[in-house]
């Protein structure tokens, strides 16, 4: 099946652009925002299931989170904030201006938003009700159990796979977010049913793991696959590690569905970040793991250079249905968010940095991971045990997609049940 024959959802909540980190952060929602502007200008919310994501409940939260840390997280604000020092030391949030993971106002509107969008995505993909799910507000793949980490309060992520493993024997996570997928990892270290992959800056670097050595432990030893780097990745770099690491990992575990951490700050230029891809690299690894014809979710992650993360995950978007987008901008983005004034053009340029990646040794860590994977003997299966009860999403789609989703696709849908059905 090609790309343009499968079946996409999109979701998005216009509410995302709203909620601030503060003006120091680094860290800006409002690039969700960007990036369906430029998914909106370019037409392609006609293509897709276009749906605004369900909010997740505290009860929902806690299916992976700690009990205590979401009542914190439902409870803190900027205004009483000051009752909850010691829980706010504990749980690793400061304040404004301050923190990575600072408490700012509608913090927990603001997880319950971008989580619902990930669970939501996983729910769909259960019912087969599409091939492919993107959620660019998800992706916060440091949050842990009971600890912010990065920028990221709730793991979207661990409950998307949670989820997804309701219905799926085994479920592969991919990360190209420059920085580690630690949480995550986390998560599934010690279970053989997720296989967690990162490439990833490793070293004087944010959050500072990740080494090829760190493998899993127990039933889940050789299920963390780690694959370090250093700066200056390009390309083909990228491709000469992804490419194979990937075709080996499909080989052996045989994921019945796959999670993609796409973080943008893996490109060049990018602010915190200091790899070199380009939008054609970084949206390769997606078409690559699209061709295996196995569900897949996208979600957003890591990019601090808002124009350039708008660009590619409206690029990928693209890809994600088969299509080549004019490298133009459409007028009608320039109109509302002028923020490409540096080239109003959708493709980026790579810069001239030095590749800090030898051959040589990117060679000995590709020999390195693809050995670990030869230890999977076969694909395991899950044990029989009570299945929990599935997340149920409305089936409720709009016409507008910047109300409440929809998009042509949702309404073609719409006539086809309706003749199913006939008149009344």
């Amino acid at each position: 099946m090609s790309l343009k024959n499968k079946t996409v959802a999109y979701f998005y909540d216009e509410e995302i652009g709203n909620f601030s980190y503060g003006t120091t952060n680094p860290m800006r929602p409002h690039r969700v925002r960007l990036t369906h502007s430029l998914v909106d200008s370019y037409g392609l919310g006609t293509k897709m299931l276009v749906n605004r994501p369900q909010p997740s409940t505290a009860d929902e939260l806690e299916r992976f989170h700690a009990d205590e840390y979401v009542n914190f997280l439902s409870s803190v604000t900027p205004d009483n904030q000051d009752e909850y020092l010691a829980q706010m030391r504990r749980f690793n949030l400061g304040c404004l201006g301050e923190a990575d993971c600072p408490v700012f106002d509608g913090l927990f509107e603001y997880c319950q938003i971008y989580t619902g969008g990930s669970v939501n995505s996983a729910a769909l993909m259960n019912d087969r009700q599409a091939d492919i799910c993107l959620n660019w507000s998800g992706g916060l793949h440091h949050a842990k159990k009971a600890e912010a980490s990065g920028f990221c309060f709730v793991n979207d992520i661990v409950l998307a796979i949670l989820e997804l493993l309701k219905v799926h024997q085994r479920v592969l996570y991919v990360d190209i977010d420059i920085h580690h997928g630690d949480g995550v990892e986390e998560a599934f270290y010690a279970t053989d049913r997720v296989m967690t992959v990162s490439f990833h800056k490793y070293g004087d670097f944010f959050p500072g793991t990740g080494s090829v050595e760190d493998v899993g432990v127990g039933d889940g030893k050789h299920y963390s696959v780690n694959v370090p780097l250093q700066e200056g990745m390009d390309d083909e770099s990228y491709r000469f590690m992804f490419e194979p690491i990937m075709q080996k990992v499909m080989e052996v575990f045989q994921p019945e569905a796959i999670v993609v951490c796409g973080g943008a700050d893996s490109l060049s230029g990018d602010r915190l970040g200091c790899f070199n891809l380009s939008l054609e690299g970084h949206a390769d690894c997606m078409e690559f793991l699209a061709k295996f014809g196995v569900p897949l979710l996208i979600l957003g992650g890591g990019g601090y250079t808002l124009r350039n993360v708008a660009r590619c995950w409206c690029f990928e978007t693209s890809r994600m249905l088969g299509l080549d987008l004019p490298d133009q901008l459409p007028d009608s983005a320039l109109k509302e968010f002028d923020l490409y004034d540096d080239t109003h053009r959708l493709r980026i340029t790579v810069s001239n940095m030095k590749n800090g990646n030898s051959r040589k040794k990117l060679e000995e860590i590709k020999t390195s991971v693809l050995k670990a994977l030869s230890n999977i003997a076969a694909a395991p299966g899950a044990q029989f045990a009570p299945v929990p009860p599935r997340h149920q999403i409305k089936d409720d789609p709009e016409e507008d997609m910047d109300t409440r989703g929809g998009g042509q696709a949702a309404e073609d849908r719409r006539i086809v049940e309706e003749e199913d059905y006939g008149a009344v």
